[in-house]
């Protein structure tokens, strides 16, 4: 596990040398003046030491003396496994020497600086994370509420409709997902927001790979969706109730595989609504991991013990988040969600509460009141603009 140090806009290492500088005509030992090499990185927008790929990330080593800024001219050695430096030995002004960064490879990263001076090297190193540079953001509906006696349908067809930069995917969900005819009014809604530009998911559940709930009903259960309501409409299968232990894989493997055999193209979304271990990211598209409140989601934090999900596209990556009260905490959970260390690509907030204790409530029972605002929220921070007001 790669733990960060909480404040990586400005993390100071040192390391001293164990020599003593010629300049001090030391001889070696314990009271020998030693040189040391401070290495501070500053890179905006990041707060949180999650960089994305390919940006630049403006890099500084300030190198001292006995407590002095080392003469000018003094030559720093920059080096990071995963990226490239300009200049990549860069030469001190008043102590420091900066570098432009930029990260190739995806992951935990080791960024590495030294200096030698009168023979004495030291030399300093900062963990970073690097993350693909991300893609825009996508909503993800659980659209858990019929057409007849919910209007939410219409309102994500008119969404999606007059606001095409932002892809709205909904997660269909008829009688818990288990049927045998379609439903006339959702066969209407799906297609009406397929027409207007969204997207429309198949839900199944899957009992947490348990064997609770049959492999060829699961089977059954995808061929329904595929048969009734039709490929034209339905794009991909969301897997509920996955599981996230290493034990229940073979078996999402193989449901992996049965989708993808019907159609390489579905997409395979699996919520085991938290982060699962690593090995579940082959047998998902897109993985939903995190579920829960929006407080809860403040505490969302991969960095301290999921740091391969920072080799993931966004893409692959969705958070679902209820009990956001306002609108005011909705856009917060968005703009977090957005940002490196939570590495979202798909999103969705309401205001609708459950309580995962109690099982009380249903929060995908409608859209949130915010709708609207969650959309051209959404649009806002892909567009790098100002939040709209709320």
């Amino acid at each position: 596990m790669h733990r960060l140090h909480p404040n990586p806009l400005r993390l100071l290492a040192t390391l001293s040398a164990a020599a003593a500088l010629a300049a001090c005509g030391g001889g070696g030992g314990a009271d020998a003046p030693a040189a040391s090499v401070q290495l501070a990185v500053s890179a905006l927008p990041s707060s949180s030491g999650v960089y994305d790929t390919r940006s630049p990330i403006s890099v500084q080593a300030q190198v001292q003396v006995n407590g002095s800024a080392a003469p000018d001219g003094t030559v720093v050695s920059f080096a990071m496994q995963g990226g490239s430096f300009t200049p990549a030995a860069p030469a001190t002004r008043t102590g420091a020497a900066t570098s432009t960064l930029t990260g190739t490879s995806p992951g935990v990263q080791t960024l590495q600086a030294s200096a030698t001076v009168n023979g004495v090297t030291a030399s300093s190193s900062q963990t970073l994370i690097l993350r693909p540079a991300p893609a825009a953001l996508e909503i993800l509906v659980p659209a858990y509420f019929l057409p007849v006696t919910n209007d939410g349908w219409s309102q994500m067809a008119a969404a999606a409709a007059s606001t095409p930069a932002v892809r709205i995917t909904a997660i269909l969900n008829p009688s818990n997902g288990v049927f045998t005819t379609a439903n006339a009014s959702l066969v209407q809604a799906t297609r009406e927001l397929v027409n207007a530009g969204g997207s429309v998911v198949g839900y199944v559940y899957t009992r947490y790979g348990t064997g609770a709930r049959p492999m060829s009903e699961i089977k059954t259960n995808i061929d329904r969706y595929l048969d009734l309501y039709g490929r034209g409409v339905i794009s991909g299968i969301f897997l509920d109730e996955m599981a996230s232990d290493t034990r229940q894989l073979e078996f999402y493997r193989e449901i992996y595989n049965y989708i993808k055999g019907k159609d390489a193209s579905l997409r395979v979304l699996g919520n085991p609504g938290m982060i699962p271990a690593e090995a579940f990211s082959s047998v998902a598209d897109q993985l939903v991991t995190f579920e829960g409140t929006a407080a809860q989601y403040q505490n969302y934090d991969p960095r301290t013990n999921a740091t391969w999900l920072y080799s993931l596209a966004n893409t692959r990556q969705a958070s679902l988040v209820h009990n956001a009260d306002t609108c005011t905490a909705m856009q917060a959970m968005v703009r977090a969600a957005a940002s490196g260390r939570y590495n979202a690509g798909s999103v969705y907030s309401t205001q609708l509460p459950f309580n995962a204790v109690t099982g009380v409530g249903n929060p995908w029972a409608s859209l949130p009141t915010y709708w609207t605002s969650l959309v051209s929220t959404v649009r806002a921070v892909n567009a790098g603009t100002a939040l709209p007001a709320c």
